[in-house]
């Protein structure tokens, strides 16, 4: 059963997503939000598999909130999937940063969303190509690198196939992509993304992509 905590300040909204997800086989909604310092309140409390988090809310909105969840050594298993609308692209890299395994539009189809939940809660990130090209953007129009908090990482520690899997996974690809990319097995591809997330500390796919611009590799390796 995978559990979840809806978090939006929109009443219609917190229900018809709760309605969705509760209409839908092995997904149990554990509560609601309306504001981002609730969401921190109830994740601690309940511990939820899945929060769907809304970004602009009172009181703390859903990025700070993020942040203050994923942090949590409680709540280390907790997935957060943004519900958002792609006209706020400008919050996704802050999300992903924050620790956000994905995102969702507020107008998606409702078997979408429970797809999404699904996906996040196994622990792959969930970027739309909407999503991953608004990211992808921001990042390249910036002239240099920025300071990373990923520094540290040890990218000096990857195989030359691990650095050209990494490459490909910050242009969006899926395990099945990068398997036909490099004609290997889906299962090899997966194998390669897992140790690269073990070596580099990386929670998930999503903060991949943040590391491989982060730290240059990708401007590198252009």
């Amino acid at each position: 059963m995978i559990t979840v905590l809806v978090v939006d300040d929109q009443p219609l909204v917190r229900q018809a997503v709760r309605d969705i997800l509760s209409s839908s086989d092995g997904i149990q909604v554990l509560g609601e939000a309306s504001n981002g310092r609730e969401a921190v309140r109830l994740a601690a409390e309940v511990a939820p598999d899945v929060v769907v988090m809304d970004i602009r809310m009172p009181e703390l909105d859903g990025i700070a909130a993020t942040s203050q969840i994923t942090a949590d050594p409680a709540g280390s298993t907790t997935r957060v999937l943004i519900l958002t609308t792609f006209e706020e692209d400008e919050y996704i890299l802050a999300a992903l940063r924050a620790g956000a395994s994905g995102f969702i539009g507020k107008g998606a189809e409702p078997d979408h969303i429970v797809s999404a939940v699904r996906t996040v809660h196994v622990g792959e990130s969930l970027l739309s190509p909407a999503a991953t090209r608004a990211l992808i953007e921001r990042l390249v129009q910036q002239p240099t690198p920025p300071a990373s908090a990923w520094d540290n990482v040890g990218l000096a520690r990857l195989t030359d196939r691990e650095r050209e899997v990494l490459l490909l996974v910050a242009r969006g690809l899926t395990n099945q992509e990068i398997a036909i990319e490099l004609v290997i097995s889906p299962h090899t591809a997966k194998t390669h993304v897992n140790r690269i997330m073990t070596k580099v500390d990386a929670r998930d796919r999503a903060h991949l992509v943040i590391l491989a611009y982060e730290s240059g590799l990708v401007f590198a390796g252009r």
